[in-house]
């Protein structure tokens, strides 16, 4: 059976969402990397989250796509949220160690929310 592999992008508030579906592997990379590409360059301090509660399988390819987005987020001043269920994802990120450098939600609402939480001004005088 083979696996069809799709990619969507829409905003939400102050953040961009890409969700992913279908088997994550070396032949579909590719199309997220693409597709991040795209979101990354729409703004200037990015905040992407990223929904991959609909991939089931992620090899080292896809691996790599999610780590080179979390640095290059970073390096452009935004913040990246994964956005994952319990199974195959969350069990790479721990067995990798990654899980300790990625921020991770359960859902796109907490995950926006969670953005949208520390973008909110602190209502502090400078």
């Amino acid at each position: 059976m083979i696996s069809t592999f799709d990619v969507q992008t829409n905003r939400s508030g102050p953040c961009v969402v890409v969700r992913a579906t279908g088997e994550l592997d070396m032949s579909v990379a590719p199309r997220l990397r693409a597709e991040i590409d795209r979101a990354l360059e729409t703004s200037g301090a990015p905040n992407l989250v990223l929904d991959m509660t609909g991939v089931p399988f992620c090899d080292s390819v896809g691996l790599g796509v999610l780590v080179g987005t979390l640095t290059r987020t970073k390096e452009a001043g935004g913040r990246l949220i994964l956005v994952v269920s319990p199974g195959m994802i969350t069990h790479l990120l721990t067995i990798t160690n990654l899980d300790r450098h990625f921020e991770v939600r359960g859902d796109v609402r907490e995950a926006v929310d969670a953005m949208t939480a520390t973008m909110a001004p602190s209502g502090s005088a400078d």
